[in-house]
């Protein structure tokens, strides 16, 4: 009965195994020659850094019969290489500018206008957004109801929505590209160094730093312009921006009194990322150089069938990854209280006994994530044809004219 058993279940996993394979060829043999692989691995590394970097350096605290947020880097600020790591913005815009550029290139070519390109991508970018903020409305409503405290549901929807800024600056620089196009980045460089001089040097008020929400992500923004015109093909050029910028970086961290942190910290009196500043966009430009680097390793990497459908699927669902990360981790957050104060969970993150838990709990983010993933991608990849059988993954990379939607989209 027992080998009975295991026979039938190393049959299943030889299925299993034998239907990713054949499922993972399909993608790559669907996929066009044309089509630069780098790029849409870059995206996903990028997409998928974020999402690991807010698991692991935000906290939600429970305190009597509260919730607030927390962070390991305020108590273990030696742990700001994290935010070196995870901290992916840059190569985001990197990418979402060359894609912007080559598609509405593209775009006119084929004699299409600049309103029906712009719809097509913003429609991308923000139905996925009606979903988060239809269940967030209604959560919201539904604890304020059962009494719950006011200060927790603010937190909590405070982290649930703040990915949309990132989605706003992003479709404005993308309602923008036509006049990027030619922009060379040493401009909002520029206005990012004199925004921070009259911040920090001249005693500015604080306000102008909201400058560089615009400024500073134009400057990986219109770097993936100039990659477009073929400007940074050469390896030279990426070796100069990940040497230049993190030899700035540096001095600006270890002389100029920029935190070392790429990320915010409660309670700090400076954060990098919220605004921009030059210490942020200069380590921006030192990992766009690297992801440029790495392009053509990543093509090799992305001839295997394997590793090119699981960087198709991420692709394909960014932005639900992207907004739905947050509230995964909130819900494995409220269901663990029922077994009481958990450690990693809910506990204070002032201890390497923290950091081990925490990274115990990722894979419970995950499945949660995969959850609502299952649940919500419809609303970015629209709903499968009553008669369709093919993989929605194959079906973007197939026939002329998705083709040309893809890259558009992407």
């Amino acid at each position: 009965m027992k080998d009975g058993v295991r026979t039938a279940a190393r049959t299943a996993v030889r299925g299993i195994r034998t239907g990713i394979r054949d499922g993972a060829r399909r993608v790559d043999t669907s996929t066009p020659a044309h089509r630069d692989r780098a790029v849409d691995a870059l995206r996903a590394f990028a997409i998928l850094g974020v999402v690991l970097g807010h698991w692991l350096v935000t906290a939600l605290v429970a305190d009597g019969g509260t919730l607030h947020t927390a962070s390991p880097l305020r108590h273990m600020p030696w742990l700001a290489p994290i935010s070196w790591v995870f901290q992916t913005l840059a190569v985001f815009f990197l990418v979402g500018g060359h894609v912007a550029t080559k598609g509405y290139a593209s775009a006119r070519a084929r004699g299409t206008t600049y309103g029906r390109w712009l719809r097509s991508r913003l429609a991308r970018l923000f139905k996925p957004v009606a979903a988060v903020l239809a269940l967030w409305t209604v959560a919201v409503a539904g604890l304020l109801a059962t009494g719950a405290d006011f200060g927790t549901v603010h937190t909590l929807v405070k982290l649930a929505l703040s990915p949309l800024w990132f989605l706003l600056v992003f479709a404005g620089l993308t309602a923008a590209t036509p006049l990027l196009t030619r922009l060379n980045p040493l401009w909002p460089l520029a206005v990012v160094l004199h925004v921070d001089l009259i911040r920090f040097g001249l005693g500015g008020p604080s306000w102008l730093g909201w400058v560089n929400v615009a400024a500073g992500w134009l400057v990986p923004y219109t770097l993936g312009a100039a990659w477009t015109r073929g400007e940074l093909d050469r390896r030279r050029a990426g070796w100069v921006l990940l040497a230049g910028g993190a030899a700035t970086t540096a001095v600006l961290v270890a002389w100029a009194g920029y935190p070392a942190s790429m990320v915010g910290v409660p309670g700090a009196a400076v954060s990098n990322l919220n605004p921009p500043t030059t210490a942020a966009v200069t380590f921006g430009l030192a990992q766009c150089g690297l992801a440029l680097l790495l392009r053509a390793p990543l093509r090799r990497i992305m001839r295997r069938p394997l590793a090119w459908a699981a960087v198709a699927l991420v692709n394909l669902s960014a932005m639900t990854i992207f907004l739905w990360h947050q509230t995964a981790m909130m819900a494995t957050t409220a269901t663990g209280l029922l077994a009481g104060r958990l450690p990693g969970l809910h506990t204070t993150p002032a201890g390497l006994s923290w950091v081990a838990a925490r990274l115990l709990w990722l894979p419970a983010f995950a499945l949660v994530l995969a959850v609502c993933w299952a649940a919500f991608r419809v609303y970015e990849q629209g709903s499968r044809r009553s008669g369709g059988r093919r993989s929605r993954v194959v079906l973007v990379h197939n026939s002329g004219r998705t083709q040309a939607q893809a890259i558009d989209r992407a």
